[in-house]
């Protein structure tokens, strides 16, 4: 039988900067706050080598804007834990967290910021070379590929609208599809074929992202002609989607087509109690600075949600 565990008010799956802001304006509220993050506090900033866009921070090592958000909010009283939630339910006015230690919470509020996973090329040198010249945000990391010759991969609008936004720095991007024509919508396609910074290369895979330190090269396989080569870049952009961890309750959240969350502007979902911030939610863009906003939002609701319910327990009690 499960541990039962009363001791928190709020819980707040994963511990990315959405989630350690939640955290931090919860404890700040004095509310028993507990973090379940089951990889590396942080996140995927954890995984970053500099952030230049986070604001306040010019420059900044991503582990180290990671350790200074952590710091912070264990600093009000928050409790990171090393564990996985795998399920969340609601008993009455209160929400059940099961973790994959066995261990069941029972609190009044659930904030969700478990992210998501960019989807992966899955071949040699990707993974060895992530941080190194292998980046899935172009927003994030293009300014450090100024006048580099670059490489994205796919052929939906995320691929053709980040490589048209990578030739703001990079001398040139190569747009590598594994088909002869993209998936994009027509005014994308019409606008990344009128950029001359941008050359297609149709059906063609990546078969290696190669490089010692560095991304130097690709070697790329024609798939019609079976033909193999290698390119040189400095850095391979791979945009064939992006998958949320959305899948984390037994409740019915409303998610969008692409299985993101979605939530009201006070960052409630469709079940009231539930919060959901950052990657994970519904929103035109992911990154650090709007995952923190959601966070402080969610939070903010978190605890109007907690006083309505001790509003409504005592008026039972009298």
């Amino acid at each position: 039988m499960s541990d039962l565990i009363t001791d928190y008010e709020v819980a707040i799956i994963g511990g990315g900067p959405g989630g350690l802001t939640a955290g931090l304006y919860c404890a700040r509220a004095t509310r028993k706050t507990i973090i379940f993050e089951k990889y590396i506090v942080g996140g995927q900033i954890a995984n970053t080598d500099l952030v230049d866009d986070y604001p306040g921070f010019e420059s900044i090592d991503g582990r180290e804007l990671a350790e200074k958000m952590s710091n912070h909010a264990t600093k009000f009283g928050v409790e990171i834990v090393a564990d996985e939630a795998v399920d969340i339910w609601s008993d009455g006015d209160f929400k059940m967290v099961k973790t994959v230690s066995g261990k069941e919470y029972k609190v009044k509020a659930v904030i969700i910021s478990t992210g998501g996973s960019a989807n992966k090329l899955g071949v040699d040198g990707e993974e060895r070379l992530y941080g190194k010249g292998v980046s899935y945000c172009a927003i994030c990391d293009g300014a450090f590929f100024k006048d580099q010759v670059l490489a994205v991969v796919g052929g939906g609008d995320a691929a053709l609208e980040e490589g048209g936004y990578l030739t703001k720095y990079a001398s040139k991007v190569y747009v590598i599809h594994r088909r002869d024509e993209f998936r994009a919508a027509k005014i994308v396609q019409e606008r990344a074929l009128a950029n001359p910074k941008l050359e297609m290369v149709y059906d063609t895979v990546v078969e290696t992202i190669n490089g010692e330190n560095r991304v130097e090269s690709v070697t790329i396989k024609n798939v019609k002609t079976g033909k193999v080569s290698d390119l040189p870049v400095g850095g391979v952009f791979p945009f064939i989607g992006f998958t949320p961890n959305s899948n984390v309750t037994r409740e019915e959240l409303k998610k969008d087509s692409g299985g993101y969350i979605l939530t009201s502007d006070h960052m409630e979902t469709s079940v009231k109690g539930i919060y959901a911030c950052g990657d994970v939610r519904s929103q035109l863009v992911r990154q650090i600075t709007n995952a923190v906003g959601d966070g402080t939002t969610a939070a903010v609701a978190a605890e109007h949600h907690i006083v309505s319910i001790e509003d409504k327990q005592r008026v039972t009690a009298n």
